[in-house]
């Protein structure tokens, strides 16, 4: 896969798509083979940065302790205090934050009560807090990078299913930034690929509501990605 071809295929899943009354977002889907996922060692999930943002702003919700309350309020999208995980006892309350925000950070020493809270929502939806995306913090850590980072973050997933699906931009953003962005996931996945390019069957960009257009010499338009 290379950049012209990204490219071309961007251009065709535009053509082929009708104008809709919202700003669709662009999603990179890569087919993934000869990976058994009963196994450990051949479940993906890795978190890459982008050289460009997604187009789309990106909600991030911090679970902060006393430390880095005051920091974090002029920064993330939401700041929930330590002092305040008592609210969300009710497991309804946190199925709405975990609805509401992509990512969340935490200070490290006060995960065990983000765990106890917050992780039987989060942790099933592949929400909690991740060291991995740099998302597990110290209590004197300088958070607007981090949150800065996280605009141009996406996170790459294969353990029930062999398929990722991310999004790397919306139709109204420069095509070669987009391509540019899908790129960069696929340079950083196949790193973590037991096989490296071998594990990956196909590839295709799709518009929210557009057909899929596999990344190619052929431009193949399909109904679905299987």
């Amino acid at each position: 896969m290379d950049k012209e071809q990204i490219q071309a295929a961007i251009s065709k899943a535009k053509d082929i798509s009708d104008k809709r009354n919202f700003r669709q977002s662009f999603d990179l889907i890569i087919n993934l083979k000869g990976l058994d996922l009963k196994k450990p060692e051949h479940q993906v999930e890795t978190f890459v940065t982008l050289p460009h943002a997604r187009g789309k702003k990106v909600k991030v919700c911090a679970l902060i302790g006393a430390e880095l309350e005051s920091q974090a309020k002029g920064i993330f999208d939401s700041v929930i205090s330590s002092d305040n995980f008592e609210k969300y006892k009710d497991k309804r309350e946190v199925k709405k934050i975990a609805n509401n925000f992509d990512f969340f950070i935490a200070q490290a020493n006060i995960m065990p009560k983000v765990a106890t809270t917050f992780g039987r929502v989060l942790g099933p939806r592949g929400k909690m807090p991740n060291p991995k995306s740099g998302a597990v913090v110290p209590p004197n850590a300088n958070l607007k990078p981090l949150y800065e980072k996280f605009q141009r973050t996406i996170k790459a997933s294969a353990k029930t299913a062999p398929l990722i699906q991310c999004p790397i931009g919306t139709e109204d953003m420069n095509a070669d930034d987009i391509a540019e962005n899908a790129l960069t996931v696929y340079n950083s996945l196949i790193q973590v690929l037991p096989n490296e390019k071998h594990n990956i069957k196909d590839i295709y960009v799709k518009l929210t509501m557009g057909k899929p257009v596999k990344v190619g010499e052929k431009l193949e338009v399909a109904k679905e990605v299987k």
